[in-house]
């Protein structure tokens, strides 16, 4: 297992991001070092690499398409109505306490609803926290709080509630991939399964909002750079003051609601994220909210908004497929099994920090459970898991690490809006926080579910 190829790539992409170089870098030179250890030759390896980006193509799409949506409801004002009603509360004297938890239910919230209720994903995170960052810095809130807030609305969610992203994740993914790998999952409940795994989250969230980030932190009231506002929201709905946010029309909320919802239904309807956020992006051209003369521009900034994010995304599908052409997942699973020889609980925690290596490498639960499922169904089979621990040390395994990870959207998307005036580190105030405060918890309580179920 000391040389094994899965492994040291994670290994030497994890230590390169640490390292504070770039996450496109770090895949791009974990891919290269994986391939060549296991024996694949540079041609192979760049073979793999271009195969997974273009496998990544939808994705690129998809997100362009949720930056858009975003960036059409930034125009109708309501983020800007939030912050302003936030800032003008704490002006008012009232009590800073009370607005401050009200702040984190909110967040918390509008996380939850990002996965399931309103399909836009992380695209919410940058056009609602830089308004909020002026109110975050006069009650010294520490942004790594806010960081683990948003990621355990964004992992929990769907990792627990089978609609929206997590319809996508728990049946689609998970189920299908487990019931292939032959098991009969026509009567297990994905929600019982994953309930003890979503309760080592909600311990994780507590602890960080209780016990390590209570304390206040001190930033500098520093101006957003245009360039980087340009790139949150349109300029006029940027320059907008907290006091102009309050006069918003009605009829424009109005159309964000009924846009929301179309994007809902739709995408639950044809379990396309891509066609719902295209439905959503046109209600507001439709009824004038994104004018045509301006749909370009919205379309432009939602495009400027998504595409680090995405691009990493695509290079981290390039990271797993060439993970994939070494074919040394399988030799990490046996060899982990050699050390337990039978021993349930043994066997439980092995396989759930070999799903955290392989979801730290990859970035992305949804990539990592159709290489799990096909590998550790018949292992829970010969060691004795009932069906339910078996989705659940699946389920739990495909979650771990994407809290945690440089490459996933989960950390990469608290970032993209809390960093905005270049105080907010990816690797020390994203990554780190969110890795300790989750990934122990779920590996934990993701243990006691395979135990106890």
């Amino acid at each position: 297992m000391t040389i094994n190829a899965v492994l040291l790539a994670v290994v030497i992409m994890l230590g390169l991001s640490l390292a504070r170089v770039h996450v496109v870098l770090s895949l791009l030179i974990g891919a290269l070092a994986g391939g060549l250890i296991a024996g694949l030759g540079m041609t192979d390896t760049l073979n793999a690499f271009q195969e997974g980006i273009r496998n990544g193509a939808q994705i690129a799409l998809s997100y362009a398409l949720l930056g858009a949506f975003a960036v059409a409801i930034a125009h109708s004002g309501l983020p800007q109505s939030l912050a302003g009603a936030v800032i003008k509360r704490i002006d008012a004297g009232g009590t800073s306490g009370m607005i401050k938890y009200m702040l984190f239910a909110g967040l918390v919230t509008m996380s939850c609803f990002s996965q399931n209720l309103i399909p836009i994903h992380i695209a919410f995170i940058p056009l609602l926290v830089p308004p909020l960052l002026l109110a975050f810095n006069r009650m010294q809130i520490d942004r790594r709080l806010i960081a683990c807030l948003i990621t355990f609305g964004l992992v929990t969610t769907y990792m627990f509630i089978p609609y929206g992203f997590g319809d996508i994740y728990l049946n689609q993914i998970m189920l299908k991939n487990v019931g292939e790998a032959g098991i009969d999952v026509s009567n297990i409940s994905v929600t019982k399964a994953m309930a003890i795994p979503a309760l080592g989250m909600l311990v994780g969230l507590l602890v960080a909002v209780f016990i390590s980030y209570r304390k206040p932190r001190q930033y500098a009231q520093l101006a957003i750079d245009k360039e980087a506002r340009d790139a949150i929201v349109e300029k006029d709905a940027l320059s907008k003051t907290a006091a102009d946010a309050q006069t918003q029309s009605k009829m424009k909320t109005i159309v964000a609601l009924i846009a929301i919802v179309t994007a809902f239904v739709v995408q639950l309807y044809t379990d396309s994220l891509l066609l719902g956020s295209m439905f959503g992006f046109g209600v507001f051209m439709a009824t004038g909210v994104v004018k045509w003369r301006d749909a370009d521009t919205v379309f432009n900034d939602g495009i400027k908004l998504m595409a680090m994010i995405g691009f990493i995304m695509i290079t981290a599908q390039g990271f797993a497929e060439v993970m994939k052409a070494t074919e040394q997942i399988q030799p990490l699973v046996d060899g982990a099994a050699s050390l337990f020889a039978g021993n349930k609980a043994m066997a439980a925690f092995i396989m759930l920090l070999i799903g955290l290596i392989v979801t730290m490498g990859i970035g992305s639960s949804f990539s990592t459970i159709p290489i799990l499922a096909a590998i550790y169904v018949p292992l829970c089979i010969s060691l004795g898991f009932s069906p339910l621990a078996t989705v659940a040390i699946i389920g739990t395994a495909g979650a771990l690490g994407d809290a945690g990870s440089p490459a996933s959207d989960s950390t990469l998307g608290p970032t993209s809006g809390l960093n905005v005036d270049g105080q907010h580190d990816h690797i020390k105030d994203s990554v780190v926080p969110t890795f300790i405060h989750y990934n122990i918890p779920l590996l934990v309580f993701g243990w006691i579910a395979a135990m106890v179920l």
